[in-house]
């Protein structure tokens, strides 16, 4: 598994993270990213952002 700093923003507001919710955004995100036909396991950096 990919180790990794994570920070979770919601409306401009820091959501803590547990451990296991830390992880488990880990291991999700970077296990989906494996399979994207241009991204390689040499990645520095992510940002995803969500709006509604």
């Amino acid at each position: 598994m990919v180790d990794a700093d994570v920070e979770l923003e919601v409306d401009g507001v820091k959501i803590p993270l547990n451990d296991f919710v830390r992880k488990f955004i880990i291991g999700m995100v970077s296990g989906s990213l494996g399979v994207l036909k241009d991204v390689g396991d040499d990645w520095k950096s992510l940002e995803i952002r969500l709006k509604k």
